[in-house]
């Protein structure tokens, strides 16, 4: 029987769940699954359905990693935005590195060009869970694991939880970006799983270690510009300060997460030029990728005005 794919956050969250979208391309190709869930419940009841093999643990827990890891050679990890993160991968590599893993396909974050200082420079990153992320791509490649790391923008999914309620209620994007021109890099959630899903799922290993995956890069203005017309009405940017966002997603989002946010929304501010998108989703899975106008078009009902 050839060795399960080990899924980590297979389950799905709130917004990007590229771990169950993960599984499910896998599972559709059948391909064996070995799906990772923090807790078993009716999304790790319908894996088992799809013919996943579900595994019970915690990623800061070495005794349940091992178990999910016997047999295992190939890997895929990814973390939510809460504290725990280096933890975690200290973890799961090493355990991945006692059990002779061959590839481990990390969910990271976009670094930005390589030619812009405050990317190179560790002690510069645009928040402290970006500086996280690159302190755990090298633990991971320490650990001599055959790491290859997704280093993803903000996802499309979080743009619609940002924008959803304000404009479902009053046509309008409260967000702190500044006056319009901020440029924002942004790829869709199912290009990362399709990449993801491509890379583990090859019996070949990959050419390269980093796959950067940036989809579309638009200002603030455009953002709200394709909003509007994809669900066919005129949307309005109303930017606000951090202080103001702060207190009105402080209910919604943990520490870290608004943390993490808030200093992205200043670096993006700061750093307004345009940064290039790259070809890593259809090098890699043979399909363009999906565009911001495409996403919105199909969570249409999201958007939905309440007043009717």
């Amino acid at each position: 029987m050839p060795h399960p794919i080990l899924v980590a956050g297979a389950a799905g969250g709130r917004q990007g769940s590229t771990g169950r979208r993960i599984a499910q391309l896998l599972l559709a190709q059948d391909i064996p699954v070995r799906a990772f869930v923090h807790t078993f419940d009716e999304r790790s009841d319908d894996l088992r359905r799809q013919g996943a093999e579900v595994i019970e643990g915690d990623l800061l827990n070495p005794s349940s990693v091992q178990a999910a890891m016997k047999d295992v050679e190939r890997a895929y990890f990814t973390y939510p935005v809460v504290d725990g993160l280096l933890e975690a991968v200290s973890v799961f590599a090493t355990v991945a590195r006692d059990a002779r893993v061959k590839l481990v396909v990390n969910n990271s974050q976009f670094q930005g060009a390589p030619d812009d200082p405050d990317f190179r420079d560790l002690r510069e990153a645009p928040s402290h869970r970006n500086f996280q992320h690159r302190l755990a791509d090298h633990i991971f490649d320490w650990a001599e694991v055959g790491a290859v790391h997704l280093q993803t923008p903000p996802y499309y999914e979080n743009v619609r939880a940002l924008t959803s309620r304000s404009v479902a209620d009053q046509d309008t994007v409260f967000l702190p970006w500044g006056e319009g021109s901020a440029v924002i890099p942004l790829a869709g959630a199912e290009d990362v799983s399709r990449v993801a899903a491509t890379l583990l799922g090859n019996p070949a290993l990959p050419p390269q270690t980093t796959y950067p995956i940036v989809s579309e890069t638009l200002t603030v203005r455009e953002i709200v510009e394709t909003l509007g017309r994809a669900i066919g009405r005129p949307i309005h940017y109303a930017p606000i300060t951090d202080e103001q966002w702060a207190a009105a997603v402080k209910d919604r989002l943990n520490p870290h997460a608004l943390d993490h946010l808030s200093h992205l929304w200043q670096y993006f501010r700061k750093h307004k030029e345009r940064r290039q998108t790259t070809d890593t989703v259809q090098a890699v899975t043979g399909r363009n990728p999906q565009t911001l106008e495409e996403f919105f078009r199909a969570n249409t009902a999201v958007f939905a005005a309440s007043r009717q």
